[in-house]
C-alpha cells in the first residue's frame, strides 16, 4: 500500500522528517510513533526504517531540525537586539521552549550515544553552542576559547534547568515566580565573577 515509486530517497527524507516533526509538535515524544509519521505520510514503517535507519534515527533527525529552527529563532532575535544580548539569549531561551514545548522537550528526554550523531547532525546541534559562545566571548571582552566554551555550556545548563522548571509548574509550585529573571540574574552573576 506504499507509494514507493511516487518520492526520491531525497524526497521521502524530507516528507518523513516534516510529518514526523509535525507529529512530535503535537505529541511529543512520550507520544511519538514511526506508525502515526508512516500513516500520515503513506508508506509503510519499513520506508522510515530504510530511509532513517530506525526510529531512533528519525527522532535524531527531527531532534536536529529542531535545533536548526532554534539556532534560527536565536539569530533572529540577536539580529534586532539593542545591547543587551545577554538578556536576549535568556529570554529567547524560554521563548523558544513556550512556543515549540514538545520539541524542545523531546531533545532532552531522547537519550541516545553522543557518538551515534552523524557528523553533519552534530554540526547543525552544535551552531546553537556556538552563538551562545560567541555572546558569552563578546560579554567578556574575549575572544572564542575553551575556557568561554566551558563558561556558555554551564550558563546553557543554568538556563535549562530554570526554564525546565518553569515548563514543568515545579517553579510555581515552590513559591516562586519570575523564573526568566532569576536565570538572568544567575548568568550575570556567573559572568561577573568571570571578569565580564
Amino acid at each position: 500500500m506504499g507509494r514507493r515509486s511516487d518520492h526520491s530517497r531525497a524526497e521521502l527524507h524530507a516528507l518523513i522528517l516534516n510529518a514526523g516533526a509535525g507529529l512530535m509538535a503535537e505529541t511529543g515524544l512520550s507520544g511519538f510513533s514511526a506508525r502515526e509519521v508512516a500513516k500520515r505520510v503513506g508508506y509503510t514503517i519499513g520506508t522510515i526504517h530504510n530511509v532513517f535507519g530506525n526510529v531512533d534515527g528519525l527522532v535524531m533527525a527531527i531532534n536536529t531540525a529542531t535545533f536548526a529552527l532554534w539556532a534560527d529563532a536565536l539569530e533572529a532575535r540577536l539580529a534586532a537586539a539593542g545591547p543587551d544580548r545577554i538578556a536576549v539569549l535568556v529570554d529567547a531561551y524560554f521563548a523558544f521552549a513556550r512556543d515549540n514545548p514538545l520539541r524542545w522537550s523531546a531533545i532532552y528526554e531522547h537519550r541516545i550515544a553522543a557518538d551515534a550523531f552523524p557528523p553533519a547532525q552534530g554540526e547543525v546541534r552544535g551552531r546553537l553552542t556556538g552563538i551562545v559562545v560567541r555572546e558569552v566571548a563578546a560579554a567578556l571582552g574575549h575572544a572564542p576559547d575553551a575556557a568561554v566554551g566551558t563558561l556558555a555550556r554551564s550558563l546553557v545548563a543554568l538556563v535549562h534547568g530554570h526554564c525546565a522548571f518553569a515548563v514543568s509548574g515545579s517553579w510555581a509550585a515552590m513559591g516562586e515566580r519570575d523564573v526568566e529573571g532569576e536565570a538572568l540574574a544567575r548568568v550575570r552573576e556567573s559572568l561577573a565573577a568571570a571578569g565580564g
